[in-house]
């Protein structure tokens, strides 16, 4: 009787030890809930019976178990894969983390999943169901076949060896009747070995078919499948390959500087922050998910606790059967408590693992956003830099167009400051938008060797215009309203362009020229022609030289000659003497060179028909016909009224330019 109240008080202080741990395991998984409240808890789809009326019921969803699954793997491969580096350092570190944190996520579905299998199997088991399946019946059939067709094959090789030995000890004469009976045995080797191939093809084909067609565990290790570098579970013989972190991306344009580089990263930190929050959303979808698969073994484990603890309240039994009994009921109550917290326990530490997960992408976006406000505020600064340089050019631009039209007065250099005034205010922009919008300067320099040599070759003419351009309005150059030859043509400046000139074509006997009515074009490029040489006057001066010839004949007075046609020269010259001093001072104001004073000069000079007198003199341009009539009509004149010089002169005088066009 001692022995037995002894025995009783230690069976009764093993229960309560394991209740106490019960409690205690309870409130561990109390403490990781989460405030959200408790779904409503899924319909079953297995209706379960207890074959003890003790134990409580448990209403488990095997399709549940695998929605969650799948919505867990989906949410882990876009949880790692899903999120665009944008190149910060610390990207490498929450990638890392969210890595650690979704395998652990995995291995915690899974364990769970598992658990709550093997309480759905217990479930079936212990309600007393009998359901053998097709498929395994199959099985166990093609197992019993090939464990038969095995030992077939190992006794059909035993007798093939012993005909071998007695073929090799028997007479030629007796051989044949044994060779017979061994090559029969070969055939029914081969039959046998085909068959057993083909068992265990088919062995293999439903083992797979059945796992994936039917029951909770062949889901759960299918999907455990899909993911080998997360639970290292993988079809071939091979081991898994471990799935590194991806490496962020070199940041090429966050720190390139450019106007655009700047907006293309901008847009980047805004896209990866949208991703991020497409992730979270995620994540509290599947924790929900988690989340309700909860209630029903949370339910199972409370009741479990309170009949635990109705049970060690009632008073100890005196009958040993009773005992035995009780102690029982206590083992089963233990053994359900293990496999409850065993699937309930995973699935808490699930929820605070996601909750660590929203954690880590709030900072990954804190962060990301913190460094797109430097990049806004950069961007922002850019902006207003270049608008401010451009504002800046333009008003430079309209400061010199006032200045020029206020203190140039001559249209020609008015023309050049306004067209030296688009040429650099074109140029202050081109710089101010290229440093403003390109950032890598060395495949800008790379493009922009590329570019210089197809313009130089394909607009060479053009170019060598422009530069002509240039020459032509330098402080020897063409104005307008001068009087040019180039090319055979001689005409007046009307218009100067960039790349072309414009002249009045003048057509004459080369003494008085006239307008023809046309306007000849020519390019600039035409200074830097060698066959083509261009004629202008000399800045400042708009006269010419013309000449009065007259033959001496053999026997006239040709210094007496001389003296009179100089005298009749200088009298026409001095009605206009005093506008080409004034022409002479301009030139020598414009030119660093000494030139002498232009006047009338005499030469006495051989000539084919004799000797011949000439008198040079100056005539404005714009005036030249009307002073070659008056001074024709005074050589005639002189001829006519002078006897002596009538005898000394032989032809008719003439008048011609000392110098063509």
């Amino acid at each position: 009787m001692r022995e037995t109240k002894e025995y009783r008080r230690a069976a009764y202080s093993s229960s309560a030890v394991k209740w106490i741990l019960g409690i205690v395991v309870v409130c561990l998984v109390a403490a990781a809930q989460d405030s959200k409240p408790p779904g409503p808890p899924a319909a079953p789809t297995q209706p379960s019976s207890q074959s003890s009326p003790n134990l409580p019921p448990i209403q488990l969803d095997g399709s549940a178990a695998l929605h969650h699954l799948n919505q867990v793997i989906s949410w882990y491969r876009h949880a790692t894969t899903g999120i665009h580096s944008v190149g910060l350092p610390s990207d490498a570190i929450y990638q890392d983390n969210m890595q650690s944190l979704g395998a652990q996520v995995i291995r915690l579905a899974f364990q769970s999943a598992k658990a709550e299998a093997a309480l759905i199997a217990a479930q079936q088991k212990m309600s007393g169901a009998t359901e053998a399946s097709t498929q395994t019946s199959q099985q166990q059939n093609l197992v019993q076949t090939e464990a038969k067709t095995s030992a077939q094959i190992d006794q059909l090789q035993s007798q093939i060896e012993t005909l071998n030995q007695q073929i090799a000890k028997t007479p030629a004469a007796r051989q044949p009747n044994l060779i017979s009976q061994r090559d029969s045995l070969q055939g029914q080797l081969e039959l046998q070995k085909a068959l057993l191939d083909a068992v265990q093809k088919m062995a293999t084909f439903v083992e797979n078919n059945g796992e994936l067609a039917g029951g909770l565990e062949g889901g759960i290790n299918q999907l455990a499948r899909s993911i080998p570098e997360v639970l290292g579970t993988s079809p071939s013989s091979n081991p898994p390959k471990t799935v590194a972190p991806a490496t962020p991306a070199k940041p090429s344009l966050a720190n390139s500087g450019g106007l655009i580089s700047e907006a293309m990263t901008l847009y980047d930190y805004m896209s990866t922050v949208r991703q991020i929050e497409d992730i979270v959303t995620e994540t509290n979808q599947t924790r929900d998910v988690a989340d309700q698969l909860r209630p029903p073994l949370r339910d199972a484990l409370r009741a479990t606790v309170q009949l635990g603890q109705k049970l060690a309240n009632q008073p100890a039994p005196s009958d040993p059967q009773q005992l035995q009994a009780q102690r029982q009921e206590f083992q089963e109550l233990t053994d359900r408590f293990k496999q409850l917290s065993s699937a309930l326990i995973p699935l808490s530490q699930e929820i605070i693992v996601f909750n660590d997960s929203n954690t880590n992408f709030d900072e990954w976006r804190s962060s990301i956003t913190r460094e797109s406000k430097y990049v806004l505020r950069s961007l922002l600064v850019r902006v207003f830099g270049i608008a401010l340089a451009l504002g800046l050019i333009l008003i430079l631009s309209e400061v010199w167009r006032r200045i020029t039209f206020r203190y140039v007065s001559e249209p020609r250099r008015r023309r050049q400051f306004l067209v030296m005034r688009r040429v650099v205010i074109g140029f202050l922009i081109v710089v101010v938008l290229t440093l403003g919008f390109v950032s890598e300067f060395s495949s800008l320099a790379t493009f922009a060797g590329f570019i210089t040599a197809g313009i130089a070759v394909g607009l060479q003419t053009v170019l060598l215009s422009v530069a002509a351009y240039f020459f032509i309005i330098g402080r020897y150059g063409i104005r307008v309203g001068d009087r040019i030859s180039v090319a055979g043509i001689t005409g007046d400046v009307v218009d100067l362009g960039l790349v072309r000139m414009y002249l009045i074509e003048l057509a004459g006997t080369g003494l008085d020229f006239y307008p023809t009515g046309r306007i000849v074009v020519f390019s600039n490029a035409v200074l830097f022609q060698a066959g083509t040489p261009l004629f202008k006057q000399i800045p400042g001066a708009d006269y010419a030289w013309h000449e009065v010839v007259v033959m001496i004949a053999p026997d006239g007075n040709h210094k007496a000659t001389q003296e009179k046609l100089v005298a009749a020269v200088n009298s026409v010259y001095a009605g206009y003497q005093a506008e080409i001093e004034r022409q002479h001072r301009e030139v020598e104001r414009r030119v660093d060179i000494q030139v002498s004073m232009p006047r009338p000069e005499a030469r006495l000079q051989f000539a084919d028909a004799g000797l011949e007198l000439l008198v040079r003199y100056p005539v404005e341009l714009r005036n030249a016909p009307d002073i070659d009539e008056d001074m024709t009509r005074k050589v005639l004149e002189l001829i006519e009224g002078d006897a002596t010089l009538k005898a000394a002169v032989s032809g008719t005088p003439k008048i011609r330019t000392a110098v063509k066009g």
